[in-house]
């Protein structure tokens, strides 16, 4: 490197003395408009440090936290909606529903609550999804679609061991005394409740297993029970597949969706915006 400044011939620029085949690197000052907006950021900075809080366990001098003003902005929130919800835990989900004021604040608090908690399951629509998530968008309920059933739904839950939980469980009944042929027959019975058998015989040897095992659940002709939760068979609705395969396996080894209760994670008020959301979702009944 050269010990004295050198300036190239053409531009009359100091050179910084590196070479490399025969090129050689000027040394460019920076323009005095951009170190002026550095040495302005560096200062900038240094006021912003003392202000506000920069540094672990410093607060800065004007003491501004964003976690207070987010309380602060959420204390206010809340008591502007206080009147309103505490007019939601007062009235029923029916009663709600029939005051246009609070069915309409009732759809949209029950649409975020429902996209918060109840969508990974039952879909951001209510659609539900083949693997025991039922739909909630048309008139098939498992436990009735009244306001008061869907709101019982909601606060105890379905099969979650707790003592006042809906639902009965089924049995697996390749252990419990049923045959895989017999099986297969009865999966062929159910298949023929909503259309046309595709194995007449097997539906027909399938039809008196059904009546001694399955009828007091389901019903006679399938139209399922709410008091239990047992499903409708009747109808083209499948909770975990319409196939035969898939009705076998059924039968054989069990299904029981689970539902958490939300009484003790939600308040009183959500509970009833959402259940009249879901019941707007799809035909809910009165």
């Amino acid at each position: 490197m050269a010990t004295t400044p050198e300036r190239d011939a053409h531009s009359g620029t100091a050179t910084t003395g590196h070479e490399w085949d025969g090129i050689k690197e000027l040394d460019t000052p920076m323009p005095s408009w951009w170190l002026y907006t550095l040495y302005a950021s560096i200062a900038f900075a240094v006021v912003w440090m003392i202000l506000y809080p920069s540094l672990p366990y410093v607060r800065g001098v004007l003491g501004y936290s964003t976690r207070a003003a987010f309380s602060e902005d959420m204390a206010a929130q809340q008591a502007r909606a206080a009147p309103m919800l505490a007019r939601m835990r007062a009235a029923t989900p029916a009663a709600i529903a029939a005051d246009p004021e609070l069915r309409a604040y009732a759809l949209a608090g029950g649409r975020i609550a429902f996209a918060t908690n109840c969508a990974g399951c039952h879909g951001s629509g209510g659609q539900g999804a083949v693997g025991g998530f039922p739909s909630l968008a048309d008139d098939d309920w498992l436990f009735g679609g009244s306001f008061d059933a869907i709101h019982q739904t909601i606060s105890v839950g379905i099969r979650n061991g707790e003592a006042d939980a809906r639902g009965v469980a089924m049995p697996a009944y390749a252990t419990a005394g049923l045959t895989w042929p017999q099986i297969n027959d009865v999966a062929e019975y159910v298949l023929s409740l909503s259309g046309p058998a595709g194995d007449t015989a097997a539906a027909a040897r399938g039809a008196p297993i059904f009546a001694e095992n399955c009828v007091a659940c389901h019903g006679e002709a399938g139209e399922g029970n709410k008091d239990m939760g047992a499903p409708r068979l009747s109808d083209r609705i499948w909770l975990y597949g319409g196939d035969r395969a898939s009705i076998a396996r059924s039968i054989a080894f069990s299904r029981g969706g689970v539902m958490p209760s939300w009484s003790g994670r939600l308040d009183p008020a959500t509970i009833n915006m959402l259940t009249v959301y879901v019941h707007a979702l799809g035909g809910g009944e009165r």
